[in-house]
């Protein structure tokens, strides 16, 4: 099976599901350091709906001014044309497999599409 991490290495969260990932028999991992490689709005947007939250749920407060530029409440397009134009306001991981993505926090989530 093939995984696909969104991972920031500097994130103790990210670095246990990545481990998780890496240490599951049969799992294929790509890695992808969205802060250097972001995904655009269309692909977030997958990745929500595949996952089965809203942009909004997965937007990173802690740490930006999400809440200060009112993205919270903003429309689904906003906040996705936000997280791809900065992506230190997509939280994190995201982990894709073919049985669906999770935003994996706490980072055992990842087990549910293992």
């Amino acid at each position: 099976m093939k995984a696909t991490i969104w991972h920031n290495p500097k994130c103790g969260t990210s670095r246990k599901t990545l481990a998780i990932l890496e240490e599951t028999p049969g799992v294929e991992v790509e890695v992808i350091e969205y802060l250097k490689n972001p995904p655009n709005a269309a692909r977030l947007r997958g990745l929500y709906e595949k996952a089965g939250i809203s942009p909004q749920q997965g937007l990173r407060m802690r740490g930006t001014d999400a809440a200060e530029r009112g993205l919270p409440d903003a429309d689904d397009d906003t906040v996705l044309n936000a997280m791809a134009a900065e992506p230190m306001l997509i939280e994190r991981p995201l982990v894709e497999t073919e049985k669906g993505a999770r935003l994996c926090r706490p980072q055992d989530t990842v087990h549910e599409i293992l």
